[in-house]
């Protein structure tokens, strides 16, 4: 309505609405500032747009609207809950929305013009589900190893602060297109990490959740970060700087770090290994990568080995195998045989590689299973074991 195009853009550096008429001229910003917007829906009178972002408050989402000739969003939901997926009504009034928080998963919900909020069907929170004894986690800053600021969550298990030094383990996310939240995630996928901090939390360990470099969030320049991945690893500076941030708390005990992750976080939890097994005591790789050539095909020009050359030694040299032999640290691989993708291949060379070590390993194979997992008995089966690999190697005989 009112003859506008709404479109995302990177212009500023941040995924922003703009606004332009059909007939051309220039592009209206709608969404101005230092954050990102994500789902957008229309009204039903097409004269304003329902969207969720992190504005104003980094690590959360939160819902706002705003007429199509506008150029200041105007907020719907604030404080301590996450909120997603907007869409409003053919009343014109309300809006439908994913929902969740710290201690309560996700769920829909109906927010009014004046930002109240109710669950759609509450009772479908099981009776028993034990939201009061969850973590409520904390927002924090850690530098890289390079400098480089990072956003981070902080679960500090209910017996911290005790004058104990407490065990400590490293979450890194994967995509790496992600960003973890202060609560339960709108992906499934993180939904299910999510959980296995709190209850990692819930076991007495301290746990840091980490949103390295080449994540959403923060913009464009932090999202396509030099020399990340295959060009470079630089994201390592992230695995390192998290874990002297640990070793830096007095209610850390330096000895026992560990970290675990899936997919790019398989794959920042081996590098972590492999170039720093004097800083992290164990691991729990879910399906990572650890040959940057087995996973990225070459784009550069065939016509030009020269370049292909290059940019296969780089990725090499970007890969956990390039510095096993530096590996120590225990660690239990779990992945399915039938990945579409991180090719199953990886487990088998990095498991060559660490027999001829001497490095103790654990290693789960799913048949038939797929990168992330499609049954909940092999969540359970997964997860059980990660708890279980991690109290054997970080929490001391009671």
């Amino acid at each position: 309505a009112g003859d506008r195009l709404i479109f995302p853009w990177e212009g500023d550096g941040w995924l922003h609405l703009y606004s332009v008429p059909p007939s051309g001229g220039s592009a209206t910003l709608m969404t101005p500032g230092k954050f990102e917007v994500e789902n957008v829906s229309l009204s039903p009178d097409r004269r304003e747009v329902v969207f969720n972002s992190n504005q104003n408050d980094t690590d959360r989402r939160h819902l706002w609207r705003e007429a199509a000739n506008a150029t200041r969003p105007a907020p719907l939901t604030s404080g301590q809950g996450i909120e997603w997926a907007p869409a409003a009504l053919n009343d014109g009034q309300h809006i439908a929305l994913l929902r969740s928080d710290a201690r309560r998963p996700a769920r829909p919900a109906i927010v009014d013009p004046n930002g109240a909020m109710r669950d759609l069907a509450p009772e479908s929170m099981p009776s028993g589900f034990p939201a009061p004894q969850l973590i409520v986690p904390q927002p924090v800053m850690i530098s890289a190893a390079d400098g480089l600021k990072l956003h981070g969550q902080l679960f500090l298990p209910v017996n911290a602060g005790a004058g104990k030094r407490l065990p400590a383990v490293v979450f890194f996310h994967g995509g790496s297109r992600r960003q973890m939240l202060l609560g339960w995630h709108y992906m499934q996928y993180y939904h299910n990490a999510y959980g296995l901090n709190q209850y990692l939390a819930s076991r007495g360990y301290i746990v840091l959740s980490v949103n390295y470099r080449s994540g959403i969030g923060y913009g464009m320049e932090f999202r396509e970060a030099l020399k990340y991945g295959p060009t470079g690893a630089s994201e390592y500076n992230d695995v390192k700087g998290a874990a002297l941030y640990l070793r830096s708390r007095p209610d850390v005990d330096a000895a026992r770090i560990g970290l675990w992750g899936g997919s790019y976080g398989g794959y920042l939890t081996a590098l972590g290994l492999a170039r720093a097994s004097n800083l992290f005591a164990c691991g729990v790789d879910f399906y990572g990568g650890h040959d940057w050539n087995l996973e990225v095909p070459y784009t550069l020009p065939a016509e030009d080995p020269q370049k292909l050359e290059d940019w296969a030694r780089v990725a090499a040299l970007s890969s956990p195998l390039a510095d096993v032999k530096t590996w120590r640290s225990p660690v239990l691989l779990i992945q399915g045989d039938d990945d579409r993708n991180v090719a199953f291949a990886n487990m088998v060379q990095l498991v060559v590689a660490l027999r001829k070590q001497g490095v103790e390993f654990q290693q789960i194979v799913f048949p038939d299973e797929v990168h992330a997992f499609l049954t909940h008995e092999h969540w359970l089966e997964a997860y059980h074991a990660a708890s279980d690999f991690l109290d054997s190697h970080l929490q001391r005989p009671q």
